[in-house]
């Protein structure tokens, strides 16, 4: 079970929202807007939103920006994670992925399969790092937002979850990079 340390004091992290669609707009991209939601009743600073299509090279290079960007923490994308073929968010993020957290997918898997069943097997949800910024896509669904974001991220997203938490790594991240 998820347990706060209640003697620290919360430090918001600035997350991004990408939304995936061929579809969507702002007006109608419920799943984003979920989203956003979560995150700012969290106390977190949404960073930027955007909506770009199911296209591989757009989805990565707006990935790219946002890792470049000193002033995104966490990027987190819905849609474009399943089996048809227009679906390469999961491709995108691997582009730029340094190192990917293989045991996100497992545990969004896990997660989802308390409310959808073996659905959950359709989902293609992943993790990653890169430079030290944390990437993660969703599923398309605002159920699948909200059991991805109430379930792993924020707690992982708050630095006072014990015993460990991605937000505590976040110095140390590049520290390969530094001289010893």
């Amino acid at each position: 079970m998820p347990k706060i340390d209640e003697s620290l004091e919360f430090i918001p992290v600035r997350i991004a929202v990408l939304a995936v669609s061929d579809s969507r707009s702002m007006a109608d991209d419920v799943s984003g807007e979920t989203l956003v939601s979560m995150i700012e009743k969290a106390g977190h600073i949404v960073a930027d939103r955007k909506i770009v299509t199911d296209d591989r090279p757009l989805i990565r290079d707006m990935l790219q920006a946002w890792v470049d960007s000193d002033d995104v923490d966490v990027v987190i994308s819905t849609g474009g994670t399943g089996l048809t073929g227009r679906d390469v968010s999961v491709e995108a993020h691997r582009d730029v992925y340094e190192k990917e957290i293989e045991a996100f997918a497992t545990m969004f898997t896990i997660v989802s399969m308390k409310n959808v069943g073996t659905s959950a097997v359709q989902s293609r949800a992943t993790g990653g790092i890169a430079k030290s910024t944390y990437l993660f896509a969703l599923p398309g669904s605002p159920g699948a937002c909200k059991d991805a974001w109430n379930e792993i991220l924020i707690w992982q997203l708050d630095h006072r979850h014990r015993p460990s938490n991605f937000v505590q790594m976040m110095p140390r991240l590049e520290e390969h990079k530094r001289p010893r």
